[in-house]
């Protein structure tokens, strides 16, 4: 691959990523929800089983305050709780309540939306499965967080 095909595909890349990211940030506002595309890289850690501020932060790429202070603004506004970690006693654990989840929910629809739109556009549900498969083969574990 020639250097002016790398740029071309790496911009592609980030351009969906983006605008993947941007339209499920405006489904889930759509849907009656307040945040930032911050919540929902947050939301990936947390779900299913919560996770502490410092698990929070190394998912994220952030600082320990950082992520400290989104969790606050995640309380704040309901979408998460402090709880006892059940493994150890000097450590909380940071977990959806359930408007959290209902948040988490209103972004699978807002996706599911995004991607119909993008199988459309390819050729169909087929031309998605191999995409997504040939994604994963490049990317399989994440973690998924923003390019701060």
């Amino acid at each position: 691959m020639q250097n002016s095909e790398a740029l071309a595909l790496t911009a592609a890349l980030l351009a969906a990523a983006g605008d993947l990211t941007r339209r499920i940030d405006e489904g889930v506002v759509a849907r009656g929800f307040e945040g930032r595309p911050s919540y929902g890289f947050a939301f990936t850690r947390l779900a299913p089983d919560g996770a502490t501020v410092t698990d929070l932060a190394g998912h994220l790429g952030v600082t320990k305050q950082a992520a400290s202070q989104l969790v606050d603004e995640l309380v704040r506004k309901g979408y998460v709780e402090r709880r006892p970690h059940p493994g150890d006693a000097r450590a909380r654990l940071v977990v959806l309540t359930e408007r959290g989840w209902a948040c988490t929910r209103a972004a699978e629809e807002a996706a599911v939306e995004v991607l119909a739109g993008w199988a459309e556009l390819l050729g169909g549900e087929g031309e998605m499965r191999a995409l997504r498969d040939q994604l994963l083969r490049i990317a399989p574990r994440g973690p998924i967080r923003p390019a701060w």
